[in-house]
């Protein structure tokens, strides 16, 4: 939360009995978890929560039906993380099998590392050698 000045901001400026209005839940936290947290925060300061395009979320936090429906929305939450998570995993694990891995592709083949040791062995720097390469000084060092 400390990149986000504006939102500190709001929270210091807002006092119980105060209605807090957002436009989407997802506006005011990055993951469900901090969303909860954020509107579990706000129901114990007495500070209402109104979303323009999720009316579920007009609970009263403070009351044990409030607390109740935010503990399933937590668990609900859980659960979309671990699914995710499993899925990612499985995806990853069947790509692998395939002879397929993910990332970014290699900017230095081994014939283009081979380049580089060469021109190396003929007292270029570094520098030099990553101008005619076309790369970055650091990923001559690393390849090196």
């Amino acid at each position: 939360m400390e990149n986000r000045p504006q939102w500190i901001a709001c929270l210091d400026y807002l006092r119980s009995g105060d209605t807090l209005m957002i436009r989407a839940l997802d506006r005011i936290a990055g993951t469900e978890r901090m969303a909860i947290e954020t509107i579990r925060e706000l129901g114990h300061r007495g500070i209402k929560l109104h979303s323009l395009t999720e009316p579920f979320l007009d609970i009263d936090a403070t009351t044990p039906m409030g607390e109740a429906i935010i503990g399933i929305m937590a668990v609900l939450a859980q659960l979309r993380i671990s699914t995710i998570r499993e899925n990612t995993k499985r995806g990853l694990n069947h790509a692998r099998a395939q002879g397929r891995i993910g990332g970014r592709p290699r900017v230095m083949t081994d014939e283009r590392i081979q380049t580089a040791r060469n021109l190396r062995a003929e007292n270029k720097s570094y520098p030099q050698i990553a101008r005619i390469l076309g790369v970055s000084v650091s990923t001559i060092q690393r390849s090196i």
